[in-house]
């Protein structure tokens, strides 16, 4: 029997309240569901472990933030049910991020795709640096960000959200980000941006827990429902993803 060996890590620690979350994958940090899972597991236990009071979420390394979905697993679903089960690892870690009582700063060192843009949009305070582009390049591969789309559209607006679902071929720069509100600052070197979140998540870490779970869920009114939604929009996702277009057209990706 052949057995894969799961690459890719998440590991978390925790030093002076402020609990690090780090991810990586050999593919330009995509997620496969393995992954989503751990990510998942290390939010809800940061936002329930007394010893934290901030959440930074990054990825390692110097090149892409995160690539969204795994080719390799969008490939190997070969019915609805998979295909429900694989996007709602997306589903359940917005959701998480979502739920968290802790404010989570989200580190992006660079590119963002897919996926990689929803974990940017559930941040509640993105910090990035020159380089971060962002595309939306679902529907290239005859799909569509519906799991991540309330997030994304919740952070950017409709117009944004919808020229960068459409046009899915195309990046948009860190700057375009930052002036639509996926990224609070933008720096232009990492050492900098490394600064910056630190100067920030010790003031977090010193300030009111109680205040900031409030004023968190305040953030988050009206989202209430996406327990479901989120749900239900993995099921479409996962159903698209079944089409042969779909699969031709993933085929062609992978290629180039």
């Amino acid at each position: 029997m052949h057995h894969e060996i799961k690459e890719g890590h998440v590991k978390a620690e925790t030093h002076n309240g402020i609990t690090t979350i780090e991810f990586f994958h050999p593919k330009s940090n995509s997620l496969p569901g393995h992954m989503l899972e751990a990510l998942t597991h290390e939010i809800h236990s940061a936002g329930h472990d007394k010893d934290t009071k901030v959440i930074v979420l990054r990825s390692s390394g110097d090149k892409a933030f995160c690539a969204g979905a795994s080719f390799e697993e969008l490939l190997a679903i070969d019915d609805a049910e998979k295909g429900l089960q694989f996007f709602s690892g997306f589903a359940h870690l917005i959701n998480a991020m979502r739920k968290c009582p802790k404010f989570i700063i989200v580190r992006i060192q660079g590119r963002c795709v897919g996926g990689g843009v929803g974990l940017a949009a559930a941040a509640d305070y993105a910090i990035a640096i020159q380089g971060a582009d962002v595309k939306l390049s679902e529907l290239a591969i005859g799909i569509g960000p519906f799991v991540v789309g309330p997030a994304v559209e919740r952070k950017i607006g409709l117009s944004a959200f919808t020229s960068l679902t459409i046009d899915s071929a195309m990046w948009r720069d860190a700057e375009w980000a930052r002036r639509r509100g996926l990224y609070v600052e933008l720096h232009d070197r990492v050492i900098e941006m490394d600064e910056s979140i630190q100067r920030l998540a010790t003031t977090l870490a010193h300030s009111n827990p109680e205040a900031m779970t409030l004023l968190k869920q305040n953030f988050w009114k009206g989202t209430e429902h996406w327990d479901q939604l989120l749900t239900e929009r993995a099921a479409i996702s996962g159903r698209l993803v079944l089409s042969e277009f779909t699969r031709n057209e993933i085929h062609k990706f992978r290629k180039k």
